[in-house]
């Protein structure tokens, strides 16, 4: 109860005063605001879990004030507070989103039930949120399909990992699973009821990517009307994954060597510290012990984050996996197309076996995606899979060359299944839509030549 903090707004300093004494009293933290600028300051800068609202402000619109928060902090929720004779109002109120009303004048039992059930009801809301946004992804153990030992070691390590509290850092190529591994560790601590916020730091601008962090206060640049939450502080309580940490620049590393020793953050264009408690996870596909060493990543934030490091193996070094993941991953995929779960042929097997898979895990599911929607057939050969692809395991092209030839053919695939709707192809790749148009552009690619390609 103690860290729950209640927002009160209103003009009237002796009900600020009674209010703030009576719920001190009850054991809550008390932030007081006269008018809506003292609220947005103190909703930007603290993690407020209730507000109480005066329904009859002078000089504003408590119902409008009431929206408006509600607009930025859905699941927060709101108690108008009211008096007798416009009950009616507080009744509209709460056809707009209002939690509850309160009639003054109030006593102390009246107040304390109602504000201990809107805190469970937050509560509850809160947990609800974490847990729709994450049903689609995979973040337990039973959800990483390996029989392969080194991968098994580590999930063991994992697992301890877990039972901690320290910073961690993911090594491996891309598409080896590393936010896989984060979520696991994430899910499995004791912070497991709180958020888990993940980011790639090599997909934001680096000019956005301190206010993506951090979030910035009203006026802190031009078009800043509002203040906005940062990815730390939508993480407070859980768990940041910072991805490709080694795309930074050295003048937010600097800042997230600060968060990481005081635990702290600073909006940008603020002049106050958030206190925060956050588990960070980084992870990176090159080695930062090398970056430390060429100059392009500090050493002190190396330190910082490299508590305990785990090593994804690349999937050409787990061979013995690749039948068991295209097998889960086409029985997903059937599934969800409403398909009879399609079989692969031996060759098939044979062909994805001897493959060095450039891109891991992640192109062995694009791949057996693109088979189960292409495919006629009750099983799958080695065509379906490697669409005009004749080179054998010992006929190599230069590493760039596959992976080009990878990306070129996946996004023609994703925006022929999207119709070359770029939004629907960058969540049917869960990439940033920023990164489909860099790939578009790179490639040369028309998108209206994928346009209503299909009904």
């Amino acid at each position: 109860m103690q860290n729950e903090k209640i927002l009160v707004i209103d003009d009237d300093t002796n009900i600020l005063e009674v209010l703030q004494m009576r719920l001190k009293a009850l054991g809550y933290y008390v932030v007081i605001a006269k008018g809506s600028e003292e609220a947005k300051i103190a909703l930007s800068t603290t993690s407020i879990n209730l507000v109480i609202l005066d329904l009859r402000l002078a000089e504003e619109d408590g119902i409008q004030l009431m929206e408006d928060i509600l607009s930025r902090y859905p699941t927060l929720p709101v108690v108008i507070l009211t008096a007798h004779g416009s009950i009616e109002s507080a009744v509209e109120a709460m056809r707009k989103g209002a939690y509850s009303y309160i009639t003054k004048p109030f006593n102390n039992e009246e107040l304390s039930i109602l504000v201990k059930n809107a805190l469970e009801k937050q509560r509850l809301a809160r947990e609800i949120e974490h847990l729709r946004s994450k049903l689609d992804e995979q973040h337990t153990f039973r959800n990483i399909i390996t029989q392969n030992k080194k991968m098994q070691e580590i999930l063991k390590q994992v697992l301890k990992i877990s039972q901690t509290d320290c910073t961690v850092s993911i090594y491996g190529e891309s598409g080896t699973g590393k936010e896989m591994i984060a979520r696991a560790i994430h899910h499995n601590s004791n912070r497991a009821k709180g958020p888990f916020v993940a980011t790639n730091c090599g997909a934001i601008p680096e000019g956005l990517l301190e206010n993506e962090l951090f979030g910035h206060v009203r006026g802190a640049y031009t078009d800043a009307h509002d203040s906005k939450e940062g990815l730390f502080a939508r993480a407070d309580g859980g768990t940041i994954f910072l991805d490709e940490i080694s795309n930074t620049s050295p003048t937010l590393q600097v800042k997230l060597l600060r968060v990481l020793q005081e635990r702290e953050i600073k909006p940008v264009g603020g002049s106050k510290n958030i206190k925060i408690d956050v588990r960070v996870i980084a992870a990176s596909n090159i080695d930062l012990q090398e970056a430390v060493q060429e100059g392009s990543f500090r050493e002190d934030l190396f330190y910082r984050i490299h508590v305990v490091p785990i090593y994804l193996p690349p999937l050409r070094e787990r061979k013995d996996d690749i039948p068991l993941l295209a097998t889960y991953f086409m029985t997903e995929f059937c599934k969800a197309l409403k398909k009879n779960i399609l079989e692969f042929t031996p060759a098939a097997i044979q062909k994805m076996t001897l493959y060095d898979w450039p891109g891991n895990i992640r192109e062995l599911r694009n791949k057996v995606e693109h088979a189960a929607i292409m495919s006629n057939k009750n099983t799958i050969t080695p065509e379906d899979l490697f669409v005009n692809a004749t080179t054998q395991k010992n006929t190599f092209n230069s590493f760039k060359d596959a992976k080009e030839r990878f990306e070129r053919e996946y996004l023609e695939n994703l925006l022929k299944v999207s119709s070359g709707n770029v939004t629907k192809a960058s969540k049917m790749a869960k990439r940033y839509r920023a990164e489909i148009y860099k790939l578009i552009k790179k490639y040369n690619i028309n998108l209206e030549n994928y346009k209503n390609n299909f009904p």
